[in-house]
């Protein structure tokens, strides 16, 4: 009887998940980095326009420009990086984004023309539009799964605490050098950032793979995106200043913004290799989180100018005791996003992200109770920290959840598009929040008056008693009754703009609690697995 063999079939070995060289955490160091550089420099220039106006013989409305070019060119690159990452190569991109954001940063140092430093920070926003999506992809590669939660939280701490010191820290620098030198400083870190970068980070294996595929570029696409958003962040910058749609300029904008996105929609959705790849909205967790992002954006660069400008329009604070108030929030933001890196091991991203917006929503609904005229210094820098308290478990979690289900060669345009959406979102949280100080201070204002006539006792006994008061103090009979009325009628303005504040905090107490509910519907991850879809 012939013997026989039985083989047993064996499963072909996994192969090992590729690992970088050097150590993670050295990675993590530097394009955090490169990123803090650039999210710090798209802040410190804002209080800075006043003496960039002074200094090259401009307006203040001219010198608006300047922050506008900037956000306009880094909202065109921001989508678009993760397709020429995949081209050209990510870690060539990279260097490439660092080396152009430092030297445009010299160039716009040494302007000699408001026109000429207009045009290098466009150059710069252009450079920079590329650091923050790449850093965050990076990252993402660099890290196994269970371990983004961490990295993902140095990252934040860039994302986050970035925009809170930018203002104090240009504001030290100009009143004490020159507005020069919040361009110069960015010089040094660039180099360093750009060698550092060259020794430490190289592409995964699939980038490799994807590098110089010989697509061809989408012209058509690009054109589309660029006259849309460069359209549109110029109306969100410039719309409450020129009277939204009761300016031809801006309406022109806006139309032709409209009639380019929704062109770049359709066309990146029906195209074969398209420059933003929209399919990946078909992933609800991308979807969701994006959407959330954007929120994100609005209500965090929202409450961002909100406070500050509180205190020193209605409360006579300088702008260095205003950015006194905001630095605490930024140390609790400094210490919160290493421990929610590690929250986010343990429990899954949609838990920790129904927390952060709940915060956010009673700290938002606490300050329309709080907040009034007679507020004090400490109690406006703990409802600031009250304030920014859920956003680590905001940021870290939604990235991510942004990539369950994600494949890893998706990761460089995820990044870019979802950065997007949060720098999007500032953009137009801060739009909407100047316009509706000044709508709603305008209605308020309007329904006070309507109590300010002789017939109304109240106002009778305050007007005499205020004019009584003047004449004791010296002042003619006559001018005590027109300083009188002039008084109540600042006081008026001060009240009428304060109820403002409070009904811009209300509004995003709302925005809030909807992405509340929001976050119940987002697929739950397997915390030990990082970006893998936990079962049941």
């Amino acid at each position: 009887m012939a013997a026989t063999t039985q083989t047993t079939p064996f499963a072909a070995p996994r192969p090992e998940p590729w690992q970088p060289q050097f150590n993670p955490w050295l990675i993590a160091v530097v394009v955090a980095m490169a990123a803090f550089m650039e999210v710090l420099d798209t802040s410190i220039a804002n209080v800075a326009l006043p003496y960039i106006a002074g200094g090259l013989a401009a307006s203040n409305d001219q010198s608006t420009w300047v922050l506008t070019s900037y956000l306009a060119a880094n909202a065109i690159v921001l989508p678009i990086s993760g397709w020429i990452a995949a081209r050209f190569g990510r870690k060539r991109f990279f260097i490439l984004c660092i080396l152009l954001f430092t030297g445009s940063s010299v160039l716009c140092g040494s302007s000699p023309s408001l026109g000429v430093l207009i045009l290098f920070r466009a150059l710069q926003g252009a450079g920079g539009g590329g650091l923050q999506p790449m850093a965050q992809a990076i990252l993402a590669d660099a890290f196994p799964p269970q371990k983004r939660g961490l990295a993902f939280a140095l990252y934040g701490i860039t994302a986050v605490l970035a925009p809170t010191i930018g203002p104090v820290l240009g504001g030290w620098i100009t009143y004490n050098y020159s507005w020069r030198w919040i361009f110069y400083i960015n010089l040094p870190v660039g180099i360093l950032a750009a060698f550092l970068v060259f020794r430490l980070v190289e592409d995964p294996p699939y980038l490799r793979q994807m590098r110089g595929a010989g697509v061809r570029l989408d012209y058509i696409g690009l054109g589309f995106l660029a006259i849309g958003i460069g359209a549109l962040q110029v109306v969100l910058d410039k719309g409450q200043e020129d009277d939204w749609f009761g300016s031809r300029f801006i309406l022109t904008l806006s139309v032709l913004a409209a009639v380019c996105l929704i062109s770049l929609v359709v066309r990146e959705w029906l195209h074969r290799n398209p420059i933003m790849d929209l399919r990946l909205f078909k992933n609800f967790n991308f979807a969701a989180a994006n959407l959330m992002m954007f929120m994100l954006g609005v209500v965090y660069f929202s409450s961002l100018v909100l406070m500050p400008q509180l205190l020193q329009t209605l409360m006579g604070y300088t702008a260095e005791l205003a950015g006194i108030v905001l630095s605490a929030s930024g140390v609790v933001l400094l210490l919160a996003m290493p421990i929610v890196g590690v929250l986010s091991g343990k429990f899954a991203a949609k838990y920790l992200i129904a927390f952060g917006w709940i915060a956010i929503a009673g700290a938002m609904f606490y300050s329309t109770k709080r907040i009034d005229l007679d507020i004090s210094f400490s109690v406006a820098m703990w409802l600031r920290v009250a304030q920014v308290v859920g956003l680590p478990f905001l940021f870290v979690p939604i990235t991510l959840a942004m990539y369950v289900g994600l494949p890893a060669e998706k990761s460089n345009e995820a990044a870019g598009i979802i950065n997007f959406m949060r720098n999007i979102g500032s953009s137009v949280g801060t739009s909407m929040m100047t316009t509706l100080l000044a709508r709603r201070a305008q209605l308020h204002q309007t329904r006070f008056v309507d109590h300010l006539t002789n017939y109304d006792p109240v106002f009778r006994n305050q007007l005499s008693g205020l004019a009584r008061q003047l004449v004791h103090s010296g002042t003619s009979v006559a001018d005590a009754q027109i300083q009188a009325q002039g008084l109540l009628y600042r006081l008026l303005g001060a009240q009428s703009q304060t109820l403002a504040y409070l009904d811009a905090f209300m509004v995003l107490t709302l925005g809030a609690g909807i992405m509340f509910l929001l976050s119940f519907l987002v697929r739950k991850n397997d915390p030990s697995a990082g970006g893998e879809v936990a079962v049941g």
